[in-house]
């Protein structure tokens, strides 16, 4: 599976649970990490573990499982999917590690042209 296919089934399951916030960065030209960063805000504990329940479960049935997924008890979970690292935050960890301003070099993808319902508030 490429790496947009794993952006948009990642990025409709985040959207489709009401995470915040919602950003795709290509990272490909400035780190060998991954291709992309795909971030989002939650707002608590619980929503972060919605959210990432909902981003494995949906990419499992499209065949596609994390290598590894980190911070599972924190308030930043970072799911690897390899060519796309999927970042869940609480808006207090989000603006302390500042990954919007560190990669701001990025390309930013238009997520409207990839949601299947364009609910971002």
């Amino acid at each position: 599976m490429t790496a947009e296919e794993i952006i948009k089934i990642a990025a409709n399951a985040l959207n489709e649970k009401k995470g915040k916030e919602l950003l795709a960065v290509r990272v490909a030209d400035l780190t060998v990490l991954s291709e992309y960063f795909l971030m989002c805000t939650a707002n608590s504990s619980t929503q972060i573990r919605a959210l990432c329940d909902e981003v494995e479960d949906k990419l499992e049935e499209a065949g596609v499982t994390p290598h590894h997924i980190e911070g599972r008890s924190t308030g930043w979970v970072c799911l690897d999917y390899g060519s796309v690292l999927v970042h869940v935050f609480t808006r207090n960890e989000r603006e302390f590690y500042g990954l919007d301003k560190m990669w701001s070099d990025g390309e930013v993808l238009d997520l409207t042209t990839i949601l299947d319902n364009s609910t971002e508030d």
